[in-house]
């Protein structure tokens, strides 16, 4: 059965070949070895300080098929406060000609570096031949098993939560957007300068410009890309815009992607999620609707699969869900409903759609 758990520096290299079917402007999963060893040992530390009682600062997961890890997904917390954080703001200018009895609002970008202290949502990657329909839900479990994770650790992570986006960038790696502007300040292409600020983001306050960018002054197809995504990242958009995300006027520095938000508590599987003791443990599925499922425990699991609720709030599941979770009647779980794609619709100014 197909779980979650918290990646360990013994998937060093299946990250690493995993990584390098990411393609362009998923910089915080390079196929880069050291990087994703530092990287893994920063999260072991984190989940041991938070089973300790303390917060951690940066966690993995993959999702595990036989023995074969086949996505990630990850959460960082401290994003604007410890950690550095810089982005575009989208803000409009009202200017008018009394003269020329004109009246006009332009948008401008703003360089900010500086965010409320929020948790920040990424890494989400799926192979692609698991990915798309009719593959059990995977792309779902992935990217909410963070939640389950949060809710269930809900004083460990800051109250708002934010996911940056990969923007468009073509097979080549070119970003319209950082060609017609970043490159001009940095002199290296997208690819070089998105990895580079994984690493060291010092660069940015170096050499990002702090004046005011007018967008009407940029090529046509930079303006075209602000705030869309990358097509490969429209179902993890959509996936969040179920769990209740919201656009914000906030956009990435490098190729534009949209920056997203919810508040960590109205999150839909961190709100609907509830915990329940296994009365019993069977040895077929219950035919009650899927939904996601985790364990409560220091080593955290979660898969897809069903329960069936009985007296007192305890329930039944499966054989396979109760390996897969490492769990066994008596215990506790944490279970939450799929939410609906179509429950939650995303649309601003800034291109999201």
């Amino acid at each position: 059965m197909i779980f979650i758990r918290p990646a360990t520096p013994e998937d060093l290299d299946q990250l690493v070949q995993l990584a390098s079917m990411t393609g362009f402007g998923l910089s915080t999963l390079p196929p880069d070895k050291e990087y994703l060893e530092k990287r893994l040992h920063e999260v072991n530390q984190s989940f041991a300080e938070l089973m300790s009682g303390g917060k951690g600062q940066t966690f993995l997961f993959v999702m595990i098929e036989g023995e074969q890890v086949i996505g990630t997904c990850g959460i960082v917390t401290g994003a604007g406060g410890a950690m550095p954080f810089y982005a575009y703001r989208i803000d409009t200018m009202h200017v008018e000609s009394t003269v020329l009895k004109i009246c006009k609002a332009i948008r401008v970008l703003n360089l900010v570096d500086h965010y409320e202290k929020c948790c920040e949502i990424g890494s989400l990657f799926l192979r692609p031949d698991h990915a798309g329909k009719g593959l059990r839900g995977l792309g779902r479990l992935l990217s909410s098993s963070r939640f389950l994770f949060m809710a269930e650790h809900l004083e460990a992570f800051e109250s708002v939560v934010i996911a940056e986006m990969r923007g468009v960038v073509d097979e080549c790696g070119q970003s319209a957007f950082w060609e017609s502007l970043g490159r001009h300040f940095f002199d290296v292409d997208f690819p070089k300068a998105d990895y580079l600020s994984m690493k060291n983001k010092t660069f940015v306050s170096e050499l990002m410009p702090r004046h005011p960018i007018y967008l009407p002054l940029l090529p046509a197809e930079a303006q075209t890309v602000i705030g869309h995504v990358h097509e490969k990242t429209v179902p993890a958009l959509s996936l969040l815009q179920s769990e209740g995300f919201e656009p914000t006027n906030m956009v990435d520095i490098f190729e534009a992607g949209p920056i997203v938000r919810c508040a960590k508590e109205e999150v839909f599987t961190v709100r609907e999620s509830r915990r329940s003791t296994i009365a019993k443990v069977t040895s077929g599925e219950p035919a009650n609707t899927r939904c996601l499922l985790s364990n409560t425990q220091r080593e955290f699991r979660a898969c897809l699969g069903s329960i069936e609720e009985v007296i007192n709030g305890e329930v039944r599941i499966s054989h396979q869900v109760a390996s897969a979770l490492r769990v066994k009647k008596g215990d506790w779980i944490r279970h939450a409903p799929i939410p609906s794609s179509k429950r939650h619709m995303l649309h601003s100014s800034t291109g999201v759609k």
